[in-house]
């Protein structure tokens, strides 16, 4: 009766298993996999955001398939003045819902069914759903690790072949926070341009350096025709406001080719809703201040998580430059799952394992920096707690 795409395999794993139990038989489970900013002690200027989702000007239907003419150049504003990118014209952006509708227009757009995508590993675990809907087949390529991440490219080369359409690159990337380096670009491009590739960038963490300076945007990138996906529930942490888009650029041709034919797609689903829409310039506004709140909680909590890890010598922390989370290289005397197990059960902390995020081995935990300080304190004083055990 149904889809062979939707063939998932939708039984509970063993650590939402487990969650369950513990959350039954204890009042509090310290989660450092929060990934929801609405619900991460964060102070919102609610009554601006609010107000301005009730504009009078949301009465009236204008359908227009890219996006309402203010609310895409509210968006291009936001690049000249977070980014510095000047010549982002408004009519070179698609708003959508989400990131993840803007993935399925992207991937509607450039593949025929059964065609191949390249995408880093690892990396978020949404990729791999949203490939089975749209019947794209995903190759991935890995990340690789000495002292940084770098990506693998003569796992590139072996990996392309004449189905591939595209290569995705995570800007950064989610979860081991690394940006794709300038000369990863300039060689990223090459390879495109060899193989007749488009570029798939989502930026979605891009604001969030934990250096002072920000990398580049691809969204200024030209080289190759590329896709570069961005929305508020990153940049103004406003997950529920259902607000992103599409930043198409590149050679000139390919560019208005690639923008008809999105345009159609956009119109054929009219997804954007108008109060949202009137609100983006306000919500824009907003991401000065909540990015400031979440980078001071992001640095804390690193800066606590290096100060006990010192004291011991069992697991380390990988290197990360930018976004919410960070990895943990932990022994391999189980497997990631049943270490998370384990700590669920014994010391109420929640943490993903590795393979979550598809890591190719064990030996890795992702956490999330956006917990509360005192909580994510607690957390890994528990964690580390538990490594101290004389039979881990």
């Amino acid at each position: 009766m149904f889809s062979d795409r939707t063939n998932w395999r939708l039984t509970r794993n063993r650590l939402t298993e487990a969650l369950e139990e513990v959350s039954s038989s204890r009042s509090r489970v310290i989660d450092l996999t929060i990934s929801n900013p609405t619900r991460a002690g964060l102070h919102y200027d609610e009554s601006r955001i609010l107000q301005a989702l009730a504009s009078p000007q949301a009465m009236d239907y204008d359908p227009q398939p890219k996006g309402l003419s203010s609310a895409r150049a509210a968006v291009a504003e936001y690049y000249r003045s977070s980014h510095g990118i000047r010549d982002l014209d408004p009519e070179r952006l698609i708003l959508t819902t989400s990131t993840s509708e803007g993935y399925s227009f992207v991937f509607r757009l450039l593949c025929n069914p059964g065609d191949e995508l390249l995408v880093p590993k690892p990396s978020y675990p949404l990729f791999e759903f949203l490939a089975d809907l749209q019947d794209v087949k995903l190759v991935p390529y890995p990340l690789i690790y000495d002292h940084a991440w770098q990506m693998d490219f003569p796992s590139l080369q072996k990996a392309v072949t004449p189905r591939t359409r595209a290569v995705v690159v995570v800007h950064p990337n989610n979860p081991t926070g690394s940006y794709v380096q300038a000369h990863e670009q300039e060689s990223i491009n090459s390879f495109c341009q060899q193989h007749g590739l488009a570029l798939i960038a989502d930026e979605v963490f891009l604001d969030y350096s934990h250096a002072e300076t920000l990398q580049k945007s691809f969204v200024a990138n030209r080289e190759v025709l590329s896709f570069t996906l961005s929305g508020i529930s990153k940049i103004s942490a406003l997950p529920q406001m259902k607000l992103a888009w599409i930043a198409t650029s590149g050679p000139a041709a390919e560019v208005d080719a690639g923008l008809a034919r999105l345009e159609v797609i956009a119109d054929t689903y009219l997804s954007m809703n108008a109060p949202i829409q009137w609100a983006m310039p306000v919500l824009l506004e907003q991401s000065g201040d909540i990015q400031r709140q979440l980078l001071d909680r992001v640095l804390g909590n690193l800066a606590e998580l290096d100060r006990q890890l010192a004291a011991q010598t069992t697991c380390q922390r990988l290197s990360v430059e930018a976004g919410w989370y960070t990895v943990l290289r932990v022994p391999v005397t189980q497997t990631d799952e049943e270490l998370a197990v384990d700590l669920l059960r014994c010391k109420s902390v929640l943490v993903h394992p590795g393979h979550f995020y598809d890591f190719p081995s064990d030996g890795y935990l992702v956490l999330s920096l956006i917990a509360q300080k005192a909580e994510f304190a607690e957390g890994i004083g528990r964690f580390i707690e538990l490594l101290m055990i004389d039979d881990f």
